[in-house]
């Protein structure tokens, strides 16, 4: 998931269970995450077409150049917060996962056109049951750790991911099904319960490279605090000296400022199987990340010059793209605009009883709010409509035959609203006075709370206008709220963990801690605090948010379809052609059971300095950062 951060702030919370269950776009545009919250949006269908532009292509991406940038200069990008750990086998945080990228390289990326790039390791596999690994060689960590190995892989995903003690990032990447074998200096195998030929769009078995000597202490221990907090990994120590980096990191101001040199070591200079420009990459002498958390402060700095990316909210990307020194991309992303009905015992406030668990009740909000007035007034065109999981450029979109479209056409106004939590409140003693109030058994109007993060304009616009449209065609009262995210996350979107899980059918963490009795410390109606990833290039992963007892499960949601023999059939699925009709069918029920609110889609828009050459309005912008450089 990704808190939006305010106009332009992305402050993501996770990285990899959550950037795989909640994010890719930290892996796939490290340069452009300038702070951007996801507010910054997408376009409508009017103004990003689904042409299939936002994936991209290959062509051109290995186009050969008659002569190398040369080397010069600063290239500087702001975020809105500190960080708190820099340590790859624990961050959850996608601001500092992109800080940590432009030191210490992931295993693989994607490239325009969902092309597997290898970077640290090349994925083969025959059938998609069994994946082989291929190690680059010559790949150096920092010290005296040296080489890289397939031994170092495989040790921190059976010491550490596999284990019962380390509740590392990427644990439930590598549950015990699946088997993980060394069968080369550098190659190792993985062997999955079933074949997917799509794994490395999971991002599963994306892993940084850790030495083995650094870990064996704290295995032989069993001490994740101790491994958690170890400086050679909260402050990337380990890869000092190495080459797994297009940038080394100088130093980490905490509270304001980290500062990176050219690694002239990068390994990726010297391979063969990567795009030319990278034969003396990267192309900036030094490169600095700076804490502005004043979002009036980001932006002026980058009309003044003085760094050279920024994200840009919707209401300022016109003024932005009209100066000299400045160019602002729309790159599409898979986070969403969610309204959140919490379905868990202390959602709904407003009185007896959670009408947000009846289908046909969230059928009824779903035709309350125009969609496409909240693209165009609130994120000014910069957005797509969403009606089920996916964003309308993904593959795997179904016809649109094929899914309802709530808030649009005849499914959204007054009557197509009413009608529906008519028929969900007939069995209650709620009920519509003659004035189109809904009413609670006492004959007081509904009353529900709806909670954004403070200081987001954008989020608080689209609370405001979600309220407008709730009280003007549902007859419901919405108080919105302002509040920081991380008193949310702790004391709302967390629930409470029991002290003996035991008693519950399950008890899968803070985010889904048991069955809906099961709350958070503090009560709360709905929120649109949080956006979630879509995974348009594997939407296997996102059925992580449609599982009554999966590990993320905030709001207490229960599927009325069968979710989980879908996503099942969905992960044992052979080819691509077997999995479309399953998706498809899958994303008819999501759109159908409106498990929330599903609003937008909003496309990152980012301000970058003119003459900055790399950045692209595809998808997968950031894939060759190592690359970009200054046009003076």
């Amino acid at each position: 998931m990704h808190e939006r951060g305010g106009d332009g702030e992305r402050n993501g919370i996770n990285r990899r269970s959550w950037l795989k269950a909640l994010g890719v776009a930290g892996v796939t545009g490290l340069a452009g995450c300038s702070g951007d919250d996801g507010n910054a949006s997408t376009g409508t269908e009017s103004a990003t077409a689904t042409d299939g532009s936002e994936l991209g292509t290959a062509e051109g991406t290995n186009t050969a150049m008659d002569e190398l940038p040369d080397v010069s200069g600063t290239y500087r990008t702001d975020i809105s917060g500190s960080l708190a750990t820099l340590n790859p086998l624990y961050n959850n945080e996608q601001g500092a996962a992109d800080v940590v990228s432009y030191a210490l390289d992931l295993g693989y990326g994607f490239r325009p056109g969902t092309e597997y790039f290898p970077q640290l390791y090349d994925l083969t596999t025959d059938g998609g049951d069994v994946w082989v690994a291929s190690v680059r060689e010559g790949l150096q960590f920092g010290g005296d750790y040296g080489e890289v190995t397939a031994e170092d892989f495989v040790y921190q995903i059976t010491e550490l991911h596999q284990s019962d003690w380390a509740a590392t990032a990427d644990a439930s990447s590598w549950p015990s099904e699946v088997n993980v074998e060394q069968t080369g200096t550098y190659e190792f195998q993985i062997e999955l319960p079933n074949p997917n030929p799509l794994y490395p769009e999971t991002y599963d078995p994306l892993l940084y490279p850790v030495p083995k000597a650094l870990l064996e202490p704290f295995v032989g221990e069993q001490d994740a605090q101790g491994l958690e907090n170890n400086p050679e990994l909260t402050e990337l120590q380990f890869v000092e000296g190495g080459n797994l980096g297009a940038y080394s990191l100088d130093q980490w101001n905490r509270s304001s400022n980290i500062t990176f040199t050219r690694n002239e070591n990068y390994y990726l200079r010297e391979a063969e199987d990567v795009p030319d420009r990278f034969g003396n990459a990267p192309y900036f002498e030094e490169l600095e990340v700076q804490v502005t958390q004043e979002q009036a402060a980001r932006l002026g700095a980058l009309e003044a010059g003085q760094t050279d990316s920024v994200a840009v909210p919707p209401n300022r990307v016109t003024e932005f793209d009209g100066m000299d020194g400045v160019d602002v991309y729309q790159i599409p992303q898979p986070f969403n605009e969610v309204c959140v009905y919490n379905m868990r015992d202390n959602g709904w406030n407003a009185g007896p009883g959670n009408l947000f668990q009846k289908k046909k009740f969230r059928q009824g909000l779903g035709c309350a709010v125009n969609k496409q007035a909240l693209v165009q007034g609130v994120f000014r065109d910069y957005a797509q409509v969403q009606y089920t999981w996916q964003p309308q450029w993904s593959q795997w979109y179904p016809d649109e035959s094929e899914i309802m479209q709530f808030g649009t056409g005849d499914l959204y106004g007054p009557e197509a609203t009413r009608s529906r939590i008519r028929e969900a409140i007939s069995d209650t003693d709620y009920s519509y006075g003659n004035d189109g109030q809904l009413l609670t058994p006492s004959g007081d109007q509904v009353e529900l709370s709806l909670y954004h993060s403070a200081g987001q304009n954008t989020e608080r616009n689209m609370a405001q206008y979600i309220a407008q449209e709730f009280g003007d065609n549902a007859g419901i009262q919405v108080n919105v709220q302002a509040i920081d995210g991380t008193q949310f996350t702790n004391n709302y979107w967390q629930q409470q963990v029991p002290d003996d899980p035991d008693q519950y059918e399950w008890s899968n963490g803070p985010y889904n801690a048991g069955p809906r009795e099961v709350t958070s410390a503090n009560p709360w109606d709905m929120s649109v605090v949080f956006g979630l990833n879509t995974y348009p290039l594997n939407p296997t992963t996102a059925s992580v948010f449609f599982s009554r007892d999966s590990s993320y499960n905030p709001y207490g949601y229960y599927p009325s379809w069968n979710a989980e023999e879908l996503f099942q059939r969905a992960n044992s699925a052979a080819s691509e052609e077997e999995l479309q009709p399953i998706f498809t069918e899958i994303f008819k029920n999501v759109a159908e059971d409106q498990p929330m609110g599903m609003l937008a889609f909003p496309a990152d828009t980012v301000g970058y300095s003119a003459g900055i050459v790399g950045p692209a309005e595809n998808f997968f912008s950031g894939w060759d950062f190592p690359t970009w450089y200054r046009n003076e």
